[in-house]
């Protein structure tokens, strides 16, 4: 199976790294021209917490696809940031074969769109698209220089949920980079992702390590509010929130005391895998944060909260769902995005003013 991943950041880089490595066809496809003439010259430097590694990788400028590319392409991963899906998609329409398949290989609830935009060029729909979900963490430090920040697994299904040839042999060549969960179920693992995530957004809102976030428990009961509400956002639309290695949905069902104490242990659990690979006097991470942090503070740029934790707002409003306290989270990263909210702890005390006016508080 030849592999073209649209988007080399992090996620993309790094899964394209390790299958190259293990010998298999990969092209690597970015928009920065600087990241893919780093690559072509020098391959993807890998650090962070395998150690250090260079792999000599194939990459290509998007808008030169065509001209790299012998024949349609075959699997084709969107590893953008999930803003950038559309775009990136029509990019690469024309090269589709009759067995091309798209895969959904980033954050937030593109595969419904990407179906769409198939089925409006003329190249077929659903049957087309495959999602995942990539439990692994990086960062792309500078062109060609990609930094591996903890370990996760990766979910990957078909949207059918049926068992296929094409799934089982792209689970085989991503189990190159880690442990991957084939999903008969990958929607309501999407949305898992994006309701944990929740609390990922909440964490942005201070320029500060999570210990001090999600690790202090005035303020992770706040983001165990929010992300509460999102899963009753999930309910109302009927999905069937499948847990992960580091979300169990049952734990935010919190109607006692007892159960709040035992969600927080939950997120401090979860803090813990996050960081238990990090190891003290080893690797200095430039990344110290989620990727939401890490392009509103080190990179200046929009994060994906609009096209991730916004559509859960919007798919909220469509059923008539108590959407109030994820909208105003997502209304608070985009004012500091637009640079009229400052990033800090008092944004965490904000919100759960707010909380508790609305009666939404945990027991």
């Amino acid at each position: 199976m030849k592999v073209t991943i649209i988007g080399a950041g992090a996620i993309g880089g790094l899964a394209g790294a390790y299958m190259t490595r293990a010998g298999h066809d990969v092209l690597l496809v970015d928009r920065w021209a600087e990241h893919v003439d780093a690559m072509n010259r020098d391959g993807i430097f890998i650090d962070g917490i395998r150690g250090e590694m260079r792999v000599p990788v194939r990459a290509a400028h998007i808008d030169a696809l065509a001209d790299v590319v012998n024949g349609p392409l075959e699997a084709v991963l969107i590893a953008t940031k999930s803003q950038h899906t559309e775009a990136a998609l029509r990019q690469v329409v024309p090269l589709l074969g009759a067995d091309s398949f798209v895969v959904s290989f980033q954050n937030g609830f593109n595969e419904p769109r990407i179906a769409e935009v198939l089925d409006e060029t003329g190249v077929g729909s659903a049957g087309r698209v495959m999602g995942s979900i990539p439990n692994y963490g990086g960062a792309l430090v500078d062109p060609g220089h990609l930094e591996f920040v903890h370990e996760g697994p990766i979910q990957l299904g078909e949207m059918s949920g049926a068992p296929t040839p094409r799934l089982t042999e792209l689970a085989a060549m991503l189990g190159e980079l880690t442990e991957v969960q084939v999903s008969s179920n990958i929607w309501g693992q999407i949305w898992a992702k994006e309701v944990y995530s929740a609390q990922v957004v909440f964490s942005a809102l201070a320029d500060a390590r999570i210990h001090e976030t999600l690790g202090n428990e005035r303020y992770a009961r706040v983001a165990g509010a929010v992300v509460r509400e999102a899963l009753e956002i999930a309910d109302a639309n009927g999905i069937a929130v499948e847990a992960f290695d580091f979300f169990d949905p049952a734990n935010y069902r919190v109607k006692t005391a007892d159960d709040t104490a035992r969600l927080i242990a939950n997120i401090n659990h979860a803090i813990w895998l996050l960081k238990k690979d990090q190891k003290p006097g080893g690797h200095v991470f430039r990344k110290q944060g989620s990727g939401i942090w890490w392009d509103i503070v080190y990179r200046n740029r929009p994060s994906e909260v609009r096209s991730s934790n916004g559509k859960l707002v919007d798919y909220g409003n469509a059923v008539g769902a108590d959407t109030r306290l994820n909208e105003r989270l997502c209304g608070m990263i985009y004012e500091i995005e637009q640079g009229e909210r400052q990033l800090g702890l008092h944004n965490f005390v904000e919100l759960e003013e707010y909380v508790t006016s609305i009666g939404k508080a945990l027991p």
